[in-house]
């Protein structure tokens, strides 16, 4: 794709984004830009259902709103909360871990940076670039799956992994667009530009694309 297009790729994602949802976590930030909210709220998230997501963060945030009163309950109250995301006994476990160092090194809120969030036990570079970008409204450039196979597909980047896409991305997309970004392309991943044989005749910007390691599409 040639690189100039990127404004107008933009624009288009936009415009489907209106007939669609956005992701859960982008949902939540929409509602209140809660950092800590969003964090626990992405750590639920891996590998899960947004639908499931919304159910457990709302369940969970019943019972707690901060983390001195997510560390006041047990990891089996916890455990029951998130049920059934996926690996919720591990999600438990790890959702104490990071409130406890909220706490005990950042005064019991959500750093801003990237680099302080990479500190906490379980916080990965996709759930760290969430946050800045959902939470305090920063430079996150949040790279997920569906990210990382659509930025290749278009030919906009060239690379092997979801972090190597992050730093290739960092040098050619604008910052006015990076908080953005991963809202609109989760959802155009998840309803057009599918993993396996994307809807290509009705993609609102095929135009631009390469279609690199396209073989099927609809």
């Amino acid at each position: 794709m040639d690189d100039r297009h990127m404004a107008e790729i933009i624009r288009l994602l936009e415009k489907e984004l209106e007939q669609r949802e956005i992701p859960i976590v982008s949902h939540l930030a929409e509602k209140h830009r809660d950092p800590f909210e969003i964090l626990i709220s992405t750590l639920l998230s891996l590998r899960t259902k947004d639908e499931v997501t919304a159910v457990a963060t709302e369940r969970l945030f019943a019972l707690a709103s901060t983390p001195e009163e997510m560390l006041r309950l047990s990891e089996e109250k916890i455990r029951t909360a998130i049920y059934p995301v996926g690996f919720y006994r591990r999600k438990a476990e790890t959702i104490r871990t990071v409130c406890r160092d909220l706490i005990d090194r950042f005064h019991a809120r959500v750093p801003a940076t990237l680099d302080e969030l990479l500190t906490l036990k379980g916080v990965g570079r996709k759930t760290a670039n969430l946050v800045v970008s959902l939470g305090f409204n920063g430079a996150g450039l949040c790279v997920d799956t569906h990210v990382h196979r659509i930025s290749n597909r278009l030919g906009y980047v060239r690379t092997k992994t979801p972090e190597e896409t992050e730093f290739a991305l960092r040098e050619k997309l604008p910052r006015r667009y990076w908080s953005r970004y991963n809202t609109l392309l989760v959802a155009f991943g998840r309803n057009t530009c599918r993993p396996i044989s994307p809807l290509c005749s009705t993609c609102p910007i095929a135009r631009y694309c390469d279609r690199v390691g396209v073989t099927r599409s609809r």
